[in-house]
């Protein structure tokens, strides 16, 4: 697997802020920028948590919902153009959902970023810092998300674990 130097992955639990310095990273290139969201507004609190992440961006952004389909909006975005990913934990998720081919997702969406040539990032929450949790699809989550982010980690060229709202660099 081949390193793609415009990558990087940034890790970070709830409330890290790894989304504000993702944010930061992509905003460091001219913009337009392009954010792929993957997470969908089932409830006022995850409408509340998406306004909150849109009003901090402002303007300049283009916005593209990704729930499902993420290396094909990977794949779609502007090849010149910064793009931001947020956030791969909901993206797998909502694939564990329809019981997706966890493991062709994965190559599919290694696939797209590795073939990505302007600066990306991408965002997760690190989910293994945490103890066993007590159900089988929980823990499933939980080793699917550890590998996913394995995969991305090896082709970043930079990957940062957020704590506190400062990031720490894990591989640069």
């Amino acid at each position: 697997m081949i390193e793609n130097p415009r990558l990087t992955f940034v890790l970070g639990g709830a409330r890290s802020g790894k989304s504000a310095y993702a944010e930061s990273l992509v905003m460091a290139h001219p913009g337009p920028w392009t954010y792929i969201a993957t997470a969908q507004a089932f409830d006022d609190e995850m409408r509340a948590r998406i306004a909150t992440h849109q009003a901090r961006r402002g303007g300049e952004w283009r916005t593209v919902e990704a729930p499902q389909h993420l290396p094909e909006a990977i794949s779609a975005a502007p090849a010149d153009l910064p793009l931001l990913i947020d956030c791969l934990a909901i993206w797998l998720s909502n694939r564990m959902f329809v019981e997706a081919d966890l493991i062709a997702d994965r190559a599919a969406l290694v696939a797209a970023l590795s073939a990505r040539e302007a600066p990306t990032v991408v965002v997760s929450p690190e989910v293994g810092l945490s103890i066993v949790p007590e159900n089988a699809l929980a823990r499933a989550f939980r080793d699917a998300a550890g590998l996913l982010h394995q995969e991305v980690a090896r082709i970043a060229k930079d990957v940062a674990l957020v704590v506190a709202g400062y990031p720490m660099k894990v591989k640069s």
